[in-house]
């Protein structure tokens, strides 16, 4: 009987705790609402249109699996994979590699370290605006910046960075490193919470400063480094704006820095091709769905954790 009752009270208290859960679906409601409107609702539609013929200019037609066939044929697909590819397994590292640089250094306890911190991250607000890619373009010229201080030291027949297919790509990665603001802050915060107790005793035990990094630093911030790493390579695969300005919306010279977005973005809005585009959209979703699933499965032999 006593278990009843229990029970019976349990009920009870579910009851009572229902108008507490209807404004709390209430308070939900609009994230709920953007939720199915503005990202579920599209992404069924652009899967749809995905096997479908649709020019924006007239209904969409049916055609199945026909715009995946198609991508396997195409070879300037193909070469913005290899482009895209290139850009984030290059930068992101030496993206990482800054950021966790920086962050040990402002560590050390220097003064003015909110005013470092703060001049370090403006890169990462910047970085990716249209207004800090028309820099960079002009910085990068023939006539820009870099080839004036190059001459001012010495250097003849100096090439335009950026018109050259040899050494636009590039500009493009140095761009992404620069704007290492974001992890840097982020690395900085998971140095602080390293107790200094493990440095003590390794100097106490005569551990230089570089073995202290390797075997005390490195693995405790392991969990840090894997988090940046992750949201480093997803949003180098989205990068777009940097690529359009600097080749001017062409991917030049010779597709040298056709990013895959870019090359999406030609063929959905400049020649209408909006079910291969969407076809594309989906492809990007599975490459970066299956590198962020390898990513958690090999972090299990790197990343270290308190258990």
């Amino acid at each position: 009987m006593s278990a009843l009752s229990e029970l019976g009270k349990l009920r009870g208290r579910g009851k009572e705790e229902t108008p507490d859960n209807v404004a709390g679906y209430l308070f939900l409601s609009p994230w709920l609402i953007g939720l199915v409107l503005i990202t579920i609702g599209p992404m069924l539609a652009s899967l749809y249109l995905s096997f479908t013929d649709y020019s924006l200019l007239s209904p969409p037609e049916w055609i199945g699996a026909r715009n995946y066939e198609r991508m396997l044929a195409d070879p300037r697909l193909l070469n913005s994979l290899r482009v895209t590819f290139t850009y984030v397994f290059v930068s992101t590292p030496l993206q990482l590699a800054l950021a966790l640089a920086i962050a040990v250094l402002l560590n050390q306890g220097m003064r003015g370290l909110p005013f470092y911190r703060s001049v370090f991250y403006l890169p990462s607000l910047m970085g990716s605006s249209v207004a800090i890619a028309i820099l960079w373009r002009q910085i990068f010229g023939t006539s820009g910046l870099v080839n004036q201080v190059l001459m001012g030291l010495g250097f003849t027949d100096l090439p335009g960075w950026i018109s050259n297919p040899d050494t636009a790509l590039g500009t493009i990665i140095l761009l992404h490193i620069w704007t290492f603001g974001s992890p840097m802050i982020i690395f900085l915060a998971g140095l602080r919470q390293i107790p200094t107790m493990y440095y003590e005793a390794a100097a106490v035990d005569g551990a230089s400063k570089w073995t202290q990094f390797w075997r005390i630093t490195m693995p405790l911030l392991s969990p840090i480094i894997f988090f940046n790493l992750v949201l480093q390579i997803i949003g180098a695969f989205q990068s777009f704006t940097q690529a359009f300005i600097v080749s001017g919306g062409t991917g030049g010279p010779s597709d040298s820095t056709m990013f895959y977005t870019l090359y999406l973005y030609q063929k959905g809005f400049a020649n209408f091709d909006m079910g291969y585009a969407s076809a594309m959209a989906w492809l990007l979703l599975i490459i970066i769905g299956v590198l962020t699933a390898v990513n958690f499965y090999v972090s299990k032999y790197w990343v270290f954790y308190d258990d």
